[in-house]
């Protein structure tokens, strides 16, 4: 039976899978150059340049990684290695993305701590917030995409996004709640969709 959930979505050659070395090289340079919005880097790297995967596998990978407790890109940096190469993979995926940064951090720390009252460095600080909140919300309409073909899942996005953004309800009793209905709801109206 044809996958009409992803029917819309332009048919790309993927590349052969990847090297444990290629995991670790992809995700160190992803940790150095997305410091502060790693995700929609991931997805460039992943989809649009590697084609490990497609647009639609990776939002399917993502919504699972969201759901799973813990940072959302280092969830999809373990998915990532585990689906092409196992546990070897996905260790060289999550060392080679939190390696770089993890230096980092510890230097801003540092930074941080000794000039936290210079207004410059507060400056600096507030542009890399600004700039990653671009990031995010670039990442969220590029994620959007691929589900303009999924009507329930447009729907369960909204209701989400009302539901915490909007109410500020919890996140946890909201995924509690809205996954099953999502699930359900994806299976009762569109897997069972006959085939065009």
């Amino acid at each position: 039976m044809k996958d009409d959930a992803h029917a819309s979505e332009p048919r790309r050659e993927t590349a052969p899978p990847p090297t444990s070395a290629e995991l670790f090289s992809g995700f160190l340079l992803l940790g150095l150059t997305g410091f502060g919005g790693v995700l929609p880097l991931a997805r460039a790297m992943a989809v649009d340049r590697r084609r490990w995967l497609s647009a639609a596998e990776f939002t399917d990978l993502l919504g699972l990684c969201q759901f799973l407790p813990g940072g959302n890109i280092i969830n999809m940096s373990v998915a990532i290695g585990l689906r092409f190469r196992g546990l070897a993979g996905a260790l060289a995926a999550l060392v080679g993305l939190i390696a770089a940064p993890t230096a980092i951090v510890v230097a801003l720390g540092v930074i941080y701590d000794r000039f936290h009252n210079d207004p410059t460095v507060r400056h600096v600080f507030a542009g890399l917030a600004a700039a990653a909140a671009g990031l995010l919300i670039a990442m969220a309409a590029r994620i959007a995409l691929p589900l303009r073909a999924r009507p329930v899942a447009i729907v369960v996005a909204a209701l989400c996004f009302v539901a915490i953004a909007l109410l500020r309800l919890p996140l946890l009793p909201t995924m509690l709640v809205l996954a099953p209905l999502g699930v359900l709801a994806t299976w009762r109206f569109e897997a069972r969709r006959p085939e065009a």
